[in-house]
């Protein structure tokens, strides 16, 4: 590509950085190899559309081959095949329930009827009625409804019974059970851990029960997620202190209430409860006692981590208090979600509908049992890993595309001086950059986020087939595997994201960005874990105040529900919806405080305050340079430990000690965890820390270590 070139790194290094001037396209190979891509995901689906997939997808077909509701060719070789389904619409099993979760299908004979059983049927008299009735014949082709009853053939090609009651799934003429013990079926399957196959019929009953609850509390964690965020724009220097103090108060609160109604529901007498009822009640007392218990030892941890990081907050204030500004100046950030999660949305149903396109795809084939399937042959079959590929990256693309805009938006506010001279739109006039300009970009980091990604996953469908067959070291070595891949996905995933913002201020190409960002990031190593400890988790302390405000309300609402069944499964998934929720809105405002500290890293670098080398920074920016140089002044005097806070640059001998020793203390708090809690699997646990901490942690550390006193001397703001 170029960019990555020895003369590319020489300009860059006397390049000063030009904020919003010189826009040029960047990385264009990597969108035509982007847009060439795309094509062949066309392709695959024009594909499986055109050989006739769309008619059995959508239609169905039976076990013969023949497509419902249609006249059908005569296939070679195989009985039953060529019939008119015109009059039979809906595809029929005779044992819906009997599902393949290896294969992925259901294990029965499926046949074409003309209507399904709205009714439990529970002989084969009332099977030869509903046929006589209704014309539908649910037994084989070969037998006539009238020789249900009289012919030894009923046991295999009639359904088995009782034939539960079904009803025709929509665009889809399927007949699916209504009944929800056929599903619970289908999760004892999934679920191994559940060795009673009653407590799960418990479970799922109960949140079909508690359906209107659940959905209620799903709309109340998303008012609470935009009120949230719309309480941020207006009160950004106090919120740290804000939610700092709600969230003390709700974990206090959520663990008082948990003990008190454990001690209640303990002191109930069991005389009173009915016998049909009192496994429930055991149940929900048993889920009282452990959520009681970790709702005390997750207090105690978060008070304990407020107590360290109380003091580190200086920075991250100021941040937060211009990200308050930068919402009110740009409304149009708060709906990125919305629109991010449309595009994933709309992406991931033609992704699904292809998958299901290609499952039926391809030419007729016997399988041992004499029925037919559709299988691909010759190299089309390779299109299954195409459009898993194509899954990753262009999920990938389109969470980018909304960095990108974040990050144009939030550089477009930051480098415009006088703020009524900001675009009507900033957020539309990002957008148009990144289509005219960065496409190219964008492309190229989702492709590299996409190479860590695939392997992760083969390396974790490798270990979820192997699993209670491989050794304790094998297991070790994937489990290895999969966390340093793990994490250097999440580091590149950042790097990318400073990528970005660098793109959205200098027009260059993906490395050229990345390698500056990287240098930025590096001259303030300790500013940046300073924000991404306080302000990531301030941000999840918002996350944690939406989850325990929707709990508590799931848990007073399910409290006072008698006939309900057990609590566990609806709180988990409440509570689940709840983090989706915060994390999609907050995750936009943390984007914001990331990009503006990275603008004001390089606002620090470049400029000094004197004329024509005036800030770009907001007036509370300036407050804390201001503050900065004042402490580093009575550094001198015993405040060497404040002055080591506050300045805005960090000097290089004092950075790379403390990046010297950081691995090491984090190896020893990864040990001494180990060593409390692994139980057995201690020397296992012990083994998977030391290969993180020599192929992950100690790497990282030395490269950062040693372009931290490689780098160019910075402007000093004085």
């Amino acid at each position: 590509m170029g960019c990555c070139s020895s003369a590319s790194a020489a300009q860059s290094s006397k390049r000063e950085w030009k904020p919003l001037e010189d826009r040029s396209c960047t990385d264009i190979p990597w969108l035509l190899l982007f847009v060439l891509f795309c094509i062949g995901m066309g392709f695959i689906c024009g594909f499986s559309v055109a050989t006739g997939a769309a008619a059995r997808l959508v239609s169905g077909y039976d076990s013969y081959g023949n497509i419902c509701g249609q006249r059908n060719a005569k296939l070679e070789a195989i009985p039953n095949s060529g019939l008119d389904h015109t009059h039979r619409k809906y595809v029929f099993f005779l044992d819906p329930c009997n599902l393949d979760l290896i294969n992925r299908k259901i294990k029965s004979i499926a046949l074409c009827v003309a209507a399904c059983p709205r009714q439990e049927l529970k002989t084969l008299s009332d099977v030869q009625k509903f046929a006589e009735i209704n014309g539908s014949a649910l037994c084989s082709y070969n037998i006539k409804p009238s020789e249900y009853t009289l012919t030894s053939k009923s046991s295999g090609f009639c359904p088995k019974l009782p034939v539960p009651a079904s009803a025709p799934i929509p665009f889809f003429h399927r007949c699916a059970p209504v009944n929800i013990s056929c599903y619970a079926k289908f999760a004892e399957a999934l679920i191994t851990f559940v060795s009673d196959n009653s407590v799960l019929h418990r479970l799922i009953s109960g949140v079909m029960t508690s359906k209107e609850i659940i959905l209620g509390l799903c709309l109340l964690s998303l008012v609470l997620s935009m009120i949230l965020m719309v309480i941020i724009r207006y009160i950004s220097r106090v919120l740290v202190w804000i939610l700092t103090v709600l969230v003390i108060l709700g974990s206090l609160g959520g663990t008082s209430v948990l003990w008190w109604l454990y001690a209640k529901q303990r002191r109930s007498p069991k005389e009173a409860v009915i016998p049909e009822q009192l496994q429930i009640a055991e149940d929900n007392l048993r889920a009282l006692l452990i959520y009681a218990i970790s709702a005390t030892v997750f207090t105690v941890i978060l008070f304990l981590i407020m107590l360290v990081m109380r003091k580190r907050v200086a920075l991250t204030i100021a941040l937060f208090h211009v990200a308050g500004k930068v919402f009110i100046h740009l409304p149009l950030l708060v709906f990125q979600p919305f629109w991010t999660f449309f595009a994933l949305v709309l992406f991931w149903a033609y992704w699904i509908m292809t998958l299901l396109f290609l499952g039926t795809t391809g030419s007729a084939v016997q399988n041992e049992q004499g029925f037919v399937e559709y299988k691909i042959s010759g190299p089309l079959q390779y299109m299954w890993w195409y459009h898993v590929v194509g899954l990753i990256w262009i999920s990938e693309f389109i969470l980018a595309c909304q960095q990108m805009t974040v990050a144009g938006a939030v550089v477009t506010y930051y480098f415009t001086r006088d703020k009524r001279n900001l675009p009507f739109t900033p957020i539309l006039a990002s957008v148009n950059r990144l289509i005219r300009y960065h496409l190219g970009t964008v492309a190229k980091g989702s492709f590299i986020i996409t190479l860590v990604k695939i392997p992760r996953m083969v390396l974790m469908y490798i270990h979820s087939q192997l699993k209670g067959k491989e050794n304790a070291c094998a297991r070790c070595m994937l489990k290895s595997c999969i966390c340093c891949l793990w994490c250097l996905e999440k580091c590149l995933s950042y790097l990318n994201q400073n990528a970005y913002t660098a793109t959205a201020i200098n027009s260059t190409n993906f490395c050229t960005s990345a390698k500056d960002a990287f240098v930025i990031l590096v001259e303030n190593a300790l500013r940046v874990a300073a924000i991404n400890t306080v302000g990531d988790f301030m941000l999840f302390l918002g996350k944690v105040l939406i989850v325990c405000s929707t709990g508590l309300a799931g848990i007073m609402l399910l409290n006072y529900q008698q006939d309900y069944t057990v609590w566990v499964l609806p709180l988990i998934i409440v509570c689940l919806f709840a983090f989706l929720v915060a994390h999609c809105f907050l995750s936009i405002y943390e984007m914001v405080v990331d990009v503006l500290f990275l603008c004001f890293a390089i606002d620090t670098k470049y400029n000094d305050g004197s004329p024509g080398r005036e800030f770009y920074m907001d007036k509370v920016l300036m407050e804390f340079v201001e503050n900065s140089r004042k402490a580093m002044k009575e550094a001198g005097k015993g405040g060497a430990a404040d002055a080591r806070e506050l300045k805005p640059m960090v000097g290089g001998e004092e950075e790379a000690a403390a990046l010297h020793d950081f691995p090491f203390h984090f190896f020893s708090v990864c040990v001494f965890t180990d060593c409390t809690s692994s139980g057995e699997a201690l020397v296992v646990c012990i083994t998977q820390d030391t290969l993180l901490f020599l192929f992950v942690c100690l790497p990282i550390t030395w490269m950062a270590e040693v372009l931290s006193q490689l780098r160019l001397p910075s402007v000093k703001v004085s």
